[in-house]
């Protein structure tokens, strides 16, 4: 029996958007069929829709990158779940759809504490806070943590997860409304991104010191005024950029200052390393069992109005997350 998908159909952005009927694949060993509840968009499935992002699928292609369903067929070798469970998961796209055939790798179960559209908002940013705080920057209480773009999906989870760890934190948004979610949200503090004095009232902030980690999901400009609110030896994640600018980092500042430049991709690292996908998916089960990092959501569109869900993202009008409910 078919079911919608909403179909990318050339690389022209939102617009290229379709809601087309597609013909469920067999599944292959390993593999689970889904009906999907509902879908999290991230900035990424909006790159993808013009090509512009670092995994470049061909159209027509299904965005997508998360999801929460139910279980209604699985493979003969598949164990641990069967017809009915609720769960969560996500790979590189086909989840904004009415069914998705996902190994069973990408999944977990859904826990209690989550709603349909908090679960499938909830892998992206939780994996890639949790890799950036924990692996990377391996943030330690009483350590001051600056989150920019924190008003967006990625920058709530690290603003909760930084004060789940007992960091103090101060989060950058470019709006009142913004601001008062990052608070919302955990943060000890909350600055506009676009002050010439943001570097200066961090450190007024921390008592002149200066942050210890810098998470950075925004890029450009900014990315350079928060190097000048580092400590010495501190760090700085490379999360991604969302301004569409790629900063230019003075080597000689890092090395005065002895800070480090760290970049990462969460789901690569654990696709790359297996044991740390293990590590990763039981400390994430356990945090979302506990609702933590639980999203902030602020759109919630149909299947049909995905292209509308696209250009709220477009036009950086979402606080947290929007959400394709099926």
């Amino acid at each position: 029996m078919s079911y919608r998908a909403a179909i990318c159909t050339a690389l022209t952005g939102p617009d290229s958007i379709r809601i087309e009927p597609c013909e469920p694949a067999p599944l292959e060993p390993g593999q689970l069929r889904i009906a999907i509840r509902a879908a999290g968009l991230n900035f990424p499935d909006l790159l993808m829709t013009y090509g512009k992002y670092q995994f470049r699928p061909n159209p027509p292609f299904i965005p997508g990158m998360e999801f929460s369903g139910e279980v209604i067929e699985v493979a003969a070798d598949v164990s641990g779940f069967a017809p009915g469970d609720a769960v969560m998961g996500g790979g590189k796209g086909d989840c904004i759809a009415e069914q998705a055939v996902v190994s069973a790798g990408a999944l977990t179960h859904k826990p209690d504490a989550l709603t349909w559209e908090e679960a499938a908002c909830w892998r992206a940013g939780a994996s890639t806070a949790w890799h950036a705080l924990h692996d990377k920057a391996a943030l330690q209480p009483g350590e001051t943590l600056l989150v920019l773009g924190a008003a967006g999906g990625v920058g709530m989870a690290a603003v909760a997860l930084g004060k789940h760890k007992g960091a103090i934190v101060i989060g950058t948004g470019s709006s009142a409304e913004k601001r008062a979610a990052i608070l919302h949200a955990g943060a000890d503090h909350a600055l506009d991104p676009a002050d010439p004095d943001l570097a200066a009232k961090v450190k007024d902030l921390t008592g002149g010191r200066g942050c210890d980690v810098v998470f950075d999901p925004v890029g450009g400009e900014l990315s350079i005024t928060a190097t000048r609110a580092i400590v010495w030896g501190g760090r700085f994640l490379i999360i991604g950029f969302a301004s569409g600018i790629v900063p230019q980092f003075p080597a000689n500042h890092a090395l005065i200052k002895g800070y480090s430049l760290i970049g990462l991709r969460a789901g690569e690292a654990s696709r790359r390393d297996p044991a740390l996908a293990m590590q990763t998916s039981a400390a994430l089960t356990q945090l979302a069992a506990g609702g933590v990092m639980r999203p902030h959501i602020s759109h919630r569109f149909t299947l049909a109005q995905t292209a509308d869900a696209l250009r709220i993202i477009e036009r950086r009008e979402a606080i947290g997350r929007v959400a394709i409910t099926i």
